[in-house]
């Protein structure tokens, strides 16, 4: 019975310090990771033609960082690609559909944390979606509220230290380069 609840638990892919795959797995929110392994999170950079990038509120209860903003995203379970995973975080979470959108990997960064056993890569998508918010159907489990915030308004709640990775992510809100055309 215990080997049915476990194979029924999401499982995350380990990598390797240069993301390469180990072929090992780990269940998810399971911090025993040895040194030199991580799972792969990802974020989705969604921004309007005005500029303005989709943020998400999460809720209070969430275990860590409850009420604060971010972008959405989240784990990427094993055998899924990052791409993948980042289209299955967004539309679950903000019910969007970014499969048509122009796309493309704005960059990645590595966390190591030996001492909470949880070393992550985080991959960060940028799509260009044109979404109202009549669009948006947040997940309840998630998030709370939403908005379409311009970047000097993202600053502005990291400077109140209420958004998530900002400090790791900050410059992707810096640029203004368009994916298409």
């Amino acid at each position: 019975m215990q080997e049915q609840k476990e194979q029924k638990k999401e499982r995350w892919d380990l990598y390797d310090r240069d993301k390469r795959p180990t072929g090992r797995t780990m269940i998810r929110n399971d911090w025993h990771m040895q040194p030199g392994e991580y799972h792969l999170t990802v974020l989705a950079e969604i921004v309007r033609p005005d500029g303005r990038i989709l943020i998400t509120q999460r809720i209070q209860t969430k275990a860590w960082a409850g009420g604060w903003w971010e972008i959405p995203g989240g784990g990427v379970q094993a055998g899924e690609t990052s791409l993948q995973a980042v289209l299955r975080e967004v539309r679950e979470e903000t019910g969007l559909d970014l499969a048509d959108c122009p796309h493309r990997l704005a960059m990645t960064y590595r966390r190591d944390n030996p001492a909470e056993g949880d070393n992550y890569f985080v991959d960060i998508w940028r799509f260009e979606k044109d979404f109202r918010d009549s669009e948006i159907a947040l997940q309840a489990e998630e998030s709370v509220d939403f908005r379409a915030a311009r970047p000097e308004e993202i600053r502005a709640l990291a400077d109140r230290g209420i958004f998530l990775h900002y400090d790791s992510i900050r410059e992707i809100f810096a640029e203004n380069g368009k994916i298409s055309g």
